[in-house]
């Protein structure tokens, strides 16, 4: 492994991205940012993989971009590679989970929002701190943070710059859930387990939906779905039968 990566691990049904950068709290480099977005094509593409978990090394989430990156990202704005990696995550057709310990700021945060949902230690602390650096948030992230935790909460985190603790962050909607650190592991394994266990095609409508991404046209096809493809037909027989449905929908190829 080399210093600053991202590192992959299936296991059935879930993919682990690690933020790995120990020198530097797990700060995501140049490299990483355009990593990412290779990273999750495959992981996507990957019918095996129905949840992706994204979390960081050894008891850090990520506590920024890494500052000898500063003028490439400064550079380039709002088309700059954090912000495309930013963007294929939110895209990612899967759910997706960021798993959370220790420090996200920054770029952590970044990548904390763009994923679906957030599970946190007890002791992480969340930041947004360009206005300490005389920096302007990137547009889609800004707009993406002000969705998830409303204006003034957003306000506050992009104005004063100020690290806020993990309760505070549950209280606003920029966590989903806080436990004690060593029952992290056990319920995201828990959450995951469950969202694996659903009908995809119902996990992924949803997604598209709920994001906002799916016209009318597209909500057409997913009801089309639904009548071809014979999930519901497999989940109500399934609770007649009071058994585990089986359900087979894989979403067609990119």
């Amino acid at each position: 492994m080399s210093d600053a990566e991202l590192t992959v691990e299936v296991t059935g049904p879930v993919a682990t991205v690690t933020i790995h950068n120990p020198a530097r709290r797990n700060a995501m480099t140049a490299a990483m940012w355009r990593q990412l977005p290779t990273l999750l094509d495959g992981l996507e593409d990957d019918p095996a993989v129905r949840v992706l978990v994204l979390t960081g090394a050894n008891g850090t989430f990520c506590a920024g971009a890494d500052l000898g990156d500063l003028d490439e990202l400064l550079d380039a704005g709002d088309v700059s590679i954090a912000v495309a990696a930013e963007e294929r995550l939110a895209g990612f057709a899967k759910p997706t989970v960021a798993v959370i310990e220790g420090a996200c700021v920054g770029g952590g945060c970044q990548l904390a929002v763009g994923c679906d949902l957030r599970i946190a230690a007890e002791g992480a602390r969340f930041g947004v701190p360009p206005a300490r650096l005389g920096l302007v948030y990137p547009a889609p992230t800004t707009r993406r943070l002000a969705r998830l935790v409303g204006p003034s909460a957003a306000k506050y985190l992009l104005f004063t710059g100020e690290l806020i603790d993990a309760e505070r962050a549950l209280r606003v909607g920029l966590v989903d859930e806080l436990l004690p650190a060593d029952r992290l592991a056990g319920r995201v394994g828990e959450v995951t387990a469950a969202i694996s266990a659903r009908s995809q095609l119902s996990v992924a409508a949803a997604k598209e939906i709920v994001d906002g991404r799916a016209g009318d046209d597209r909500i057409a096809w997913w009801h089309r779905q639904v009548r071809d493809s014979g999930e519901a037909r497999e989940g109500l027989a399934a609770a007649n039968e009071r058994r585990p449905p089986r359900f087979g929908w894989a979403p067609p190829g990119r």
